[in-house]
């Protein structure tokens, strides 16, 4: 084989191999957000999860094949003070007692063109389920990758504030919930 030969095939098994996109499986909690807003008495109020766990799996080429799921700690709440975040944790409210965690679960994911997707699944928080669609955009970087993404919800779908807080005068109905993942891609284990 001449020289120019093996250079032109070396060059397109370089070029075949990087076309093929990379599996996002190995998520990056340090470099990962999970927050939320709401308003109370018609000032937006910023709070966070400080402990989530999330599994993923994205391959830009095959969106349709891809999964997450989401488990927020609720008692890890920031919701802007340490009595906020006491009565947040309290029956009323999360009731994290008995309810310790919020998980979400994608059943699909669509790609909607160019780096914008969005995961349908169902969210579970004090024991209620509801479908949620939350948008999404993915930004790869070489063997990383990040997924930002915001959706809304309505807190009396999950009772969220009841008793004197089931009213929306003081405190809103729709909260937003926003996230920002940060993953690698890891190679699969040989068998």
């Amino acid at each position: 084989m001449k020289p120019i030969q093996f250079i032109g095939l070396l060059c397109l098994a370089v070029l075949a191999g990087s076309a093929q996109a990379a599996v996002f499986n190995a998520v990056q909690l340090d470099k990962s957000r999970l927050s939320f807003t709401f308003r109370q008495m018609g000032v937006p109020v910023q709070g966070s999860f400080s402990r989530f766990a999330a599994q993923l799996s994205f391959d830009p080429a095959k969106p349709a094949a891809a999964s997450a799921v989401i488990d927020a700690d609720l008692s890890s709440v920031d919701a802007g003070s340490p009595e906020a975040n006491d009565e947040v944790l309290g029956p009323q409210w999360f009731n994290a007692k008995v309810f310790p965690r919020a998980r979400f679960v994608s059943s699909t994911v669509r790609a909607l063109g160019g780096n914008r997707y969005e995961a349908v699944g169902k969210l579970t928080i004090k024991g209620r389920t509801q479908n949620v669609t939350a948008p999404f955009t993915y930004v790869g970087q070489g063997a990383t990758a990040r997924f930002d993404g915001a959706f809304s919800l309505k807190r009396a779908d999950f009772a969220i504030g009841e008793g004197e807080w089931a009213a929306f005068d003081t405190v809103a109905n729709e909260i937003q919930i926003v996230f920002h993942i940060q993953a690698a891609s890891l190679p699969a284990p040989r068998k």
